[in-house]
Order: structure tokens, then sequence, then C-alpha cells
């Protein structure tokens, strides 16, 4: 029993012994279960560090270029030739304040009012051409020229005289000068016609083509006013020059205008007096009113009177604030306002020059030749007659002398122009 018991003894002593290893155990699982964590952490982290990667896509789509980046890439960016826009911009504002000097004295703000009024028209008519595809007004050319030429041939006889000649259209309380709008509507079916058989240019047969279609329009001007058939003609000869690859024909072409000019002289007596006036102006009667802008121009000196001070234009000079405007702006600005006109005039020419150069086509590049021809050729006659390098002849200089047809179909022309200019691609 006693031996028994002694080895119960044991049994009864190892058993705390187990039940002591159970917490033991029990111990272990908060250790497994403090585990879990670590593994939920584990995947945290792993989400964490799989976070960057997602962050990372926007870096990718980032780098490669949106649609419309792309298009705008693609899309090739337009040319607009803003320092002609403000070159005209001032020439027009200068003109306005010239007039206003030179009316003021007797017919207050009339005649700037007036010139206002169509500026603005001009500027509203620019803006409006310069938005429209240049291509769309080849298709009225034709129609344009032929409305144009019969206009000229009945202004004679419907027309409304002034200073001798009929060449102004009254339309109600509209007035406005036919051969200002033969211009346009010459270069138009020029530019037109050339870019069409610019192959045929390259014969006299084809130049002397063209040279007859140009014919009846400048026949109908020279009727009643000469310097603006020599504009005609001028605008003609030097658009059929640059379309053809041709130089011997034009010396021909020389001569035969020469002789046209000696014919239309002697088609009117009074034309040849102006000659006359011309060689002889220091005791010719006739010399009036260049003498007195020549009078205007040597009293201006290098800097001038000052704006407003000029006495010449108090009743000496004709037609001051018209034709023998450049005469007045010797006499107030002198020499170097005379300098700086027309240094914006060859700024202008050469703005023309460039868009032509880099028109998209033939016909855009003769439109812009045609309307630098004209702008260029007006201003030369307009100085050389106030200045007497030439016979006296009725031609407005341009963008600066009085006259409200003249200033807004320019201000139109150049619309075309910068038109033609929006056309040219840059190239990234």
């Amino acid at each position: 029993m006693e031996q028994s018991n002694r080895a119960r003894l044991p049994d009864r002593e190892r058993r705390p012994e187990v039940r002591r290893t159970k917490p033991q155990v029990r111990r272990t699982r908060p250790e497994v279960r403090r585990a879990k964590p670590a593994v939920r952490q584990t995947k945290s982290a792993v989400r964490k560090t799989a976070a960057p990667a997602r962050s990372a896509r926007p870096e990718v789509s980032s780098g490669t270029l949106s649609r419309e980046q792309q298009r705008a890439k693609q899309k090739p960016k337009r040319f607009f030739d803003y320092s002609l826009f403000f070159v005209v911009i001032f020439l027009v504002c200068f003109g306005l304040v010239m007039i206003y000097s030179i009316t003021a004295y007797s017919y207050s703000t009339y005649y700037v009012t007036r010139q206002g009024l169509c500026v603005v028209l001009g500027l509203i008519g620019a803006i409006i051409i310069s938005r429209i595809d240049y291509h769309f007004f080849a298709k009225f050319a034709f129609v344009a020229y032929v409305i144009m030429l019969v206009i000229q041939f009945i202004t004679p006889y419907v027309g409304t005289e002034s200073h001798g000649q009929s060449r102004w259209i009254e339309i109600g309380p509209i007035q406005f000068q036919p051969s200002e709008v033969s211009k346009v509507a010459l270069i138009l079916f020029l530019a037109y016609v050339c870019s069409k058989t610019v192959k045929s240019l390259h014969s006299l047969l084809g130049i002397a083509k063209v040279l007859l279609l140009a014919a009846p329009m400048i026949f109908a001007v020279v009727l009643t006013n000469l310097s603006t058939a020599i504009i005609l003609l001028a605008i003609t000869f030097v658009i059929l020059f640059v379309a053809s690859d041709r130089y011997k024909p034009f010396a021909a072409i020389i001569g035969v205008c020469v002789v046209g000019m000696v014919g239309g002289l002697l088609m009117f007596p009074y034309r040849i007096g102006r000659i006359t006036a011309w060689l002889n102006v220091e005791t010719d009667e006739n010399a009036y009113q260049i003498r007195q802008s020549l009078y205007a121009i040597g009293s201006g000196g290098i800097f001038g009177k000052g704006l407003g001070q000029s006495i010449q234009k108090l009743g000496y000079i004709p037609e001051a604030h018209n034709d023998m405007i450049f005469g007045i702006i010797c006499e107030e600005l002198g020499l170097f306002g005379a300098v700086a006109v027309i240094l914006l005039f060859i700024i202008l020419l050469w703005r023309c020059m460039v868009i032509a150069n880099n028109a998209p086509d033939l016909f855009g590049a003769l439109l812009v030749v045609g309307v630098m021809t004209q702008i260029g050729i007006q201003a030369f006659i307009n100085i050389a007659v106030a200045t007497n390098f030439i016979p006296n002849t009725g031609v407005t200089l341009p963008f600066i002398s009085y006259g409200g047809t003249s200033v807004a179909i320019l201000l139109c022309e150049i619309g075309l122009v910068l038109g033609v200019s929006r056309q040219i691609k840059l190239e990234n």
C-alpha cells in the first residue's frame, strides 16, 4: 500500500507539471495571435510598396502627349503680319492729324469727321476681309471687272462734275470715285487670269493676250483721269512681270506704254499745259500750286515750324489737304517728318514683299504684288508732284490725304494682303 501510494505520488506530482505547461502553451497562442498583425502589417507594407507603382502610372501617362497636345503640335501655326497692320494704323492716324491741322482754321472738324468715318468703315472692312480665305474672292474677279468696266464708261455721262471732270458718282448721300474701286477689280482680275494661264505667259503672245484683257479698263479710265490710268498701267505691267519668266517682251511693252501716254497727252491739250508749267515753274501761271508747295517745303527747314503752324495752308496752296498734303508735312514737320513718312512707306512695301514671297500660291502672291504696286506708285507720284520732280497730276498720298473712297478702299486692300498673310504656315 505504501509502495502503491509512493508510486502514485509521483503521478500526482507530475500532474501539476503538465498543468503548468498548459499556460506555456496558452502563452504561446498570443504570440501566434500577435504574429497575425505582423502578417497584416506585411500586407499593408506590400500595399504601401505597391502604391508607388500605381502613383507611377500618371508619370508614364504624363510623359505621353494627350490627343489635344498632339493636335496642337500637328496643327501648323498661322502667320499674321502685325508690323504691316500697325504701320498702316499709324499712317491713317497721322493722316487724320494732318487733315485736322490743315482744315481746322476754316472748316473746323468737317473734313476730319468725314475722313474718320471712312477710316472706321475701311478698318471694319479690312478686318472682315482678312478673316476670309482670299481664294473666295477669285470667284467674283471676272464679274467685278466687267461691272466696273461698265461703270467707268458711263461715269463721264452720269457722274458728278468737279474741277472740270466727271469722276464721281452720287447715290443718295453717298459719293464715291469709281476709279478707286476699278483698281481693286483690275488687281483681282489680273491675279486670277495670270495664276490660271501662267504657262502661256512664257511667250510674247500670252503676255499680249493679258494686256488686251486689261486694255479696256485702262482706256475707260484715261478718258477722265490720266494719273489713275498710269497707276492701272503700272499695276498691269508689274503683275505680268512677276508672273512671267521672260524679260525681253517687257521692253516692247514699255515702248507701247510711252506711245500711249504721248497719245493721251495729245488728245487733251490742257495736259500739255501741265508739262509746260512743270518746265517753267518760276514764271508759268499754271504752276502756281507747285510753286507754293515748293515755298512750303523750303520754309520748313530740318525740323519744321511745328504742328499746326503752317502759313501756306492759309489759302495759298490749293487742295492742301488733298494732293499737296506732303508740302504741308514738310513745312510743319520739316525734313525730319518727310523722311519719317517716306520710311514708313518703305517699311509697308517691304512687309508686302515679304508676304508675297511667302504666299501659299501664285494667286495670293500676285494679289499682294498688285496692292504693293498701287500703294508704291501712288506715294511716289504724290511726293514727286509736290517736289516738282514730275508734272502736276492729281494723285492722293495713300492713307494720309483727304479722300473717303481712297482711304476706305486702300484699307480693304490691306485686308486682302493680311488675308494672304494668314494663310502662310509657319514651320515649327
